[in-house]
C-alpha cells in the first residue's frame, strides 16, 4: 500500500530525509549489485516509468551522481580518454563502481539526472511543463516521486559526471546530447512498503 506522510514543520522535514535517505540507499544497493552482478546493465528500478502531464511516456535511465561531482566527472572523463577500446573502459568502470562507488548513500545528490538526444521534444515538453512523476519499482519497493525538471548547463559538474558515464557505457553515443535534473519533492513522494 503507497504511504503518504501528512505532517507539519519539524515532523515533516524529519519524514523527508527520510524517505530521501531510504531512496538514495536503495538506490545505491540495486546499482551496486548491477555493477557487480549484471555488467552495470540498468535494472527496472534505475528505470523509472516517467509522467508527464498525467499521461505515462515510459521509461527513462536515470544516474545518480555524488554529490562531489567535479571530482567524479574528471575520474570517469581519465577512464574514458586513457583507452580507445571500449571492452577496457567498461572493465575500468566496472572495477572503479564494484569497489566503492555506491558504499555511502550519503555521498549522493538526491538529484536524478538523464541524457536525451540534443534534439528532443520530450526535453522541449519536460522543461515547459516544468514538473513530471517518475515511477520506481523493483524488488518489492516502490517509489512514486513527483519531480521539478530543469536542464543542465555543459559546464555543470551534474552534466559532465552524467555524460562521462554514459560515455562509458555507451560506446556509440552521440556528441549532441542533453542532461536533464530530476528534483524530487520529497513532501509529495510516495513509498511502498513505507520506509518510515
Amino acid at each position: 500500500m503507497m504511504t503518504r506522510m501528512h505532517t507539519h514543520g519539524a515532523d515533516m522535514d524529519a519524514v523527508e530525509n527520510i524517505l530521501r535517505d531510504r531512496f538514495l540507499a536503495w538506490q545505491c544497493r540495486i546499482r551496486q549489485f548491477a555493477v557487480r552482478r549484471d555488467a552495470g546493465r540498468p535494472g527496472p528500478g534505475m528505470r523509472p516509468q516517467l509522467y508527464l502531464n498525467g499521461q505515462k511516456i515510459g521509461p527513462i535511465v536515470v544516474v545518480i551522481n555524488k554529490r562531489s561531482a567535479e571530482t567524479t566527472a574528471a575520474e570517469f572523463r581519465h577512464v574514458y580518454l586513457r583507452t580507445v577500446d571500449p571492452v577496457q573502459r567498461m572493465e575500468s568502470v566496472l572495477q572503479k563502481l564494484a569497489e566503492a562507488y555506491y558504499q555511502h548513500a550519503s555521498e549522493f545528490s538526491d538529484e536524478l539526472a538523464a541524457l536525451f538526444p540534443g534534439v528532443s521534444p520530450l526535453v522541449d515538453a519536460l522543461l515547459k511543463a516544468d514538473h513530471c512523476r517518475l515511477e520506481f519499482e523493483h524488488a518489492r519497493q516502490r517509489y512514486v516521486l513527483p519531480c521539478t525538471v530543469r536542464r543542465f548547463e555543459q559546464d555543470d559538474p551534474a552534466y559532465q559526471v552524467t555524460y562521462w558515464h554514459n560515455c562509458l557505457f555507451n560506446p556509440h553515443m552521440p556528441s549532441d546530447v542533453q542532461v536533464l535534473g530530476f528534483q524530487p519533492q520529497w513532501r509529495l513522494v510516495e513509498a511502498d512498503p513505507s520506509p518510515l
